[in-house]
């Protein structure tokens, strides 16, 4: 069985990492970062411009209708530029919860909006995936919310927050709700950005009712989006130190010709080998609602998280004192590998769920 990319998936991520290259260049995003942009519109429109906002959403509803693997390919792709914009909450998770669990109605009015750029939307599910922090939580009385919720993702630009409560139910509620307060977290990663979410009888849509499978399996596609992203990202790293082991002279001689550096360049090849593997086959058991995919996908990220990190250190070591300046910028694929490594769970938290779902009961 030759199980690999379809000749399609090849060229959407091909044709995908040849635009970004001009969308959002390196120098793009040291500006983003220096200046304390919140939203980069002009990276969002470029977006916009290459279809990726209608990725998952049916064709009858303005969208490309593609499937979660589809998705996890250009997550990679995005995470190999460090692209500063939204995608996991508004192109990803949103669409899939509106199409689950959305009536008709509410599926025509927001799906259209999501597919065409004109509406996005912040995801706050972080906590039924890592478990809840002190002092947050959710809870809905007759379309009113009240309680805090942590790192909402993607919050700056968002017209629209998606908010799980404590009774798995999926509410949207508009960003100038009143009883809504939004409370930026700065983060490591200021390519991407986070918030907390407070709210005092704030008036909310809700999306059909409670609703644990499906919030299970949001939970699991960010996971996946997440584990790709970082597989983009490490893989750009290596390439980076590769090319540098071949420029760099010392000794008369390129440092990549040296053992130490041949050895870290191959262990950081050899980590990152199983791991594409790892992200097609769990994109694929999500798409098909395999027995498991939930299992596949805390593989995949908890997996990801930590070769990302052994990547990033090597990499960064194999460009020497270069490494940690802003000249080449390599720390911003290392910032953003260090925030993945710990959303929706870390690697510890991801294989006790794991070992949970191989326990007989």
């Amino acid at each position: 069985m030759d199980f690999s990319l379809t000749s399609t998936q090849k060229e959407l991520q091909a044709s995908l990492n040849k635009a970004l290259k001009s969308i959002s260049p390196l120098d793009r995003v040291r500006r983003h970062a220096q200046d304390h942009e919140t939203f980069a519109s002009d990276v969002w429109q470029g977006l916009v411009e290459l279809g990726i906002t209608g990725l998952m959403i049916p064709e009858t509803h303005g969208g490309l209708g593609l499937g979660i693997l589809d998705a996890a390919l250009v997550a990679e792709s995005l995470g190999h530029h460090v692209v500063p914009s939204s995608f996991l909450s508004s192109v990803v998770l949103a669409p899939l919860a509106i199409m689950h669990a959305g009536l008709e109605a509410q599926q025509r009015q927001w799906l259209p909006d999501l597919a065409s750029g004109q509406l996005r939307v912040s995801l706050a599910l972080s906590e039924h995936a890592a478990g809840r922090r002190s002092g947050s939580g959710v809870i809905c009385r007759d379309s009113r919310l009240h309680g805090r919720r942590l790192f909402a993702m993607d919050d700056a630009g968002a017209h629209f927050f998606l908010v799980v409560d404590d009774d798995a139910r999926l509410l949207m509620l508009e960003r100038d709700a009143p009883g809504l307060v939004i409370t930026p977290l700065p983060t490591i990663d200021r390519t991407r950005s986070t918030a907390r979410l407070d709210f005092d009888d704030a008036p909310c849509t809700e999306l059909g009712s409670s609703n644990p499978l499906l919030v299970q399996h949001l939970v699991d596609v960010a996971r996946l989006m997440l584990a790709a992203d970082m597989l983009g990202a490490s893989s750009n790293m290596l390439e980076q130190a590769v090319e540098y082991a071949k420029l760099r002279q010392q000794f008369g001689r390129p440092i990549g010709a040296f053992q130490a550096v041949k050895h870290m360049c191959a262990e950081m090849a050899a980590e990152l080998e199983p791991a594409r593997s790892l992200v097609w086959y769990a994109g694929y058991a999500l798409d098909e609602r395999m027995s498991d995919a939930t299992l596949a996908c805390l593989h995949a990220k908890s997996y990801l998280a930590e070769a990302s990190r052994l990547v990033s250190r090597s990499a960064t070591e194999v460009h020497g004192g270069m490494g940690i300046t802003d000249a080449l910028g390599l720390h911003y694929w290392f910032k953003r590998n260090a925030w993945s490594y710990q959303a929706l769970g870390s690697p510890e938290h991801l294989r006790e769920l794991a070992a949970q779902c191989l326990t007989p009961i």
